[in-house]
């Protein structure tokens, strides 16, 4: 019997066959391509439709409600690395913590993109085209930040590479800049 028959036998049921596997980078990298046709998605239908009062009602709720939910899941994940940071929580407990937070951050920041084509955007003004800048690294962060969580995971309980925690810092750094930053543009453009 060949090794690849041996191998096959060994296989358990459900798991991919070697022709199956795809490498490892092309999950983030199809999530990130994902992230930007919706991003393109929102803008183009910015541009080319024009919300009546009542749709544009409901689309500033849902923008001020996925705005709690997403960036108040991002606080409560970086509220965590200050734990961790002041040694008050382990990194495996804040990773474990952390891990069902993902979904309410995506869930807010794809109500953002969505509900924000309905809000009349002024896409002449630069303020509101950094806003549209900040939201898409917000939501690419994302994706680097769900890679980094997983590596985080692996470790096991295992102490965090140098280049890991680094990485971790940058995260939060983008993140809470881009968060804060599209915040306020938000608001100075809503006082026009």
């Amino acid at each position: 019997m060949s090794t690849a028959d041996a191998a096959a036998i060994r296989r358990r049921p459900g798991q991919p066959s070697d022709l199956l596997r795809v490498p490892q980078w092309c999950a983030p990298a199809v999530a990130s391509l994902a992230v930007c046709a919706g991003w393109g998605a929102s803008t183009w239908v910015a541009l080319h439709l024009r919300a009546d009062a009542a749709l544009h009602t409901v689309a500033l709720f849902v923008h001020l409600a996925s705005l709690v939910i997403g960036f108040g899941a991002v606080l409560v994940i970086d509220y965590y690395g200050v734990l961790w940071l002041s040694g008050r929580k382990s990194l495996s407990a804040v990773v474990e913590y952390t891990a069902p937070l993902h979904l309410p951050v995506w869930a807010g920041l794809a109500g953002l993109i969505a509900s924000g084509a309905f809000l009349h955007p002024d896409l002449s003004s630069p303020l509101t085209c950094v806003k549209l800048g900040l939201v898409l690294l917000l939501a690419l962060n994302g994706v680097q930040a769900g890679v980094l969580h997983r590596r985080l995971e692996a470790l096991d309980g295992r102490p965090a590479t140098r280049t890991l925690l680094v990485r971790g810092a940058a995260t939060a750094a983008v993140s809470q800049a881009a968060w804060w930053g599209a915040v306020a543009i938000g608001f100075l453009n809503s006082r026009r």
